[in-house]
């Protein structure tokens, strides 16, 4: 055990249990040396047939844990900036799911503490980036066979929303990954954002404005629009396609089974994103397992946390005021360069 990467899992809810199980059952060359979650059944739920791995409520506690090398914070956003700065202190390399921050003021907080190292030690958890549907994508915008990317069409939509879940969180939680992968794909920051709002769904809980129209505008001229629909009652879908100077591509297409019985054909669609993106998932921690390993960190940036909030922030300007809202970034620091 002593060649395993020991990682310390803060947050023991939907995301952070599944991180156990694949840090215990599918990821090789780590190990779960740590969990820490407020509610400790929880955490004891978590680890359930795992031999030896202590839990705790106190996040310090579970990274002072012996044997613990790096962190995957799976915890809820509002406490990821403590769990972060904690983690620098000790020098421990990071994987945080997304929001780094759930906001850009935190965010700068964070990389300015992470800019002090000189080094980087978080990756942040977009895990589209490691779709193998997006990574074709990706790697065929950049050969330049389609020409200049124009625009990108994006579904984002949900069976239900959680309890709890506000119309802003369209935007900052959902919508937040497509913020990320328009900028990855392609290699462009958004500069200016406006949300429309339809009539909401009857499906909807009361109050909550659900579907939105998302338009971005990028620094290279390219258009980027996003449908975020939380309440579909159907199922989980992502879907992308990239309009292009000589030709498009489109990512997202059902690829689940099909079921012929009773003179029909019923094809099934994902009710989850740990459904959806399992393999996204299971490709982002081992690629993080294996960078760290090696002694570096790799993937999504702090810079990309904090971009995605900041562009989140002035989409949830523009959902509240009805305008086209600019990004103003700050200066990218050297370490991101």
């Amino acid at each position: 055990m002593a060649d395993l990467l020991g990682v310390a899992v803060l947050g023991a809810g939907h995301m952070g249990a599944d991180h156990v199980r694949r840090l215990d059952r599918v990821v090789s060359g780590a190990r779960v040396a740590a969990v820490a979650d407020p509610d400790a059944e929880r955490a004891r739920d978590s680890v359930a047939g795992i031999d030896g791995v202590p839990v705790h409520t106190d996040v310090e506690a579970a990274l002072d844990a012996p044997g613990v090398d790096a962190v995957l914070i799976a915890s809820p956003g509002p406490a990821h900036e403590e769990a972060l700065l904690a983690a620098f202190a000790r020098g421990l390399p990071v994987l945080c799911e997304k929001p780094m921050t759930p906001d850009s003021a935190g965010a700068l907080r964070v990389m300015a503490a992470e800019a002090r190292l000189g080094r980087r030690l978080v990756q942040i958890g977009f895990m589209r980036r490691y779709d193998a549907e997006y990574e074709d994508l990706k790697a065929l915008l950049d050969s330049g066979r389609l020409g200049r990317p124009l625009m990108l069409h994006c579904t984002h939509r949900n069976v239900s929303s959680p309890p709890g879940f506000t119309s802003e969180m369209l935007i900052n939680s959902s919508v937040s990954h497509e913020i990320d992968a328009a900028r990855w794909l392609l290699g462009q920051e958004l500069t200016a954002v406006t949300v429309l709002r339809p009539a909401p769904s009857s499906g909807a809980p009361s109050g909550l404005l659900d579907p939105q129209f998302v338009l971005f505008e990028t620094a290279g001229g390219a258009l980027v629009d996003v449908e975020v629909f939380v309440n579909c009652g159907f199922g989980y879908q992502v879907r992308c396609e990239a309009v292009c100077e000589r030709g498009s591509a489109r990512i997202g297409e059902e690829r689940a089974m099909t079921v012929t019985a009773g003179g029909g054909a019923r094809a099934e669609v994902p009710q989850d994103y740990l459904v959806r993106f399992a393999d996204a998932y299971d490709r982002e921690v081992q690629s993080w397992v294996d960078a760290v390993r090696r002694g570096t960190v790799t993937g999504p940036s702090a810079w990309d946390g904090y971009a995605a909030a900041a562009v989140a922030e002035a989409g949830v300007l523009s959902l509240e005021t009805g305008a086209r809202t600019r990004v103003d970034l700050a200066p990218r620091p050297d370490l991101y360069a």
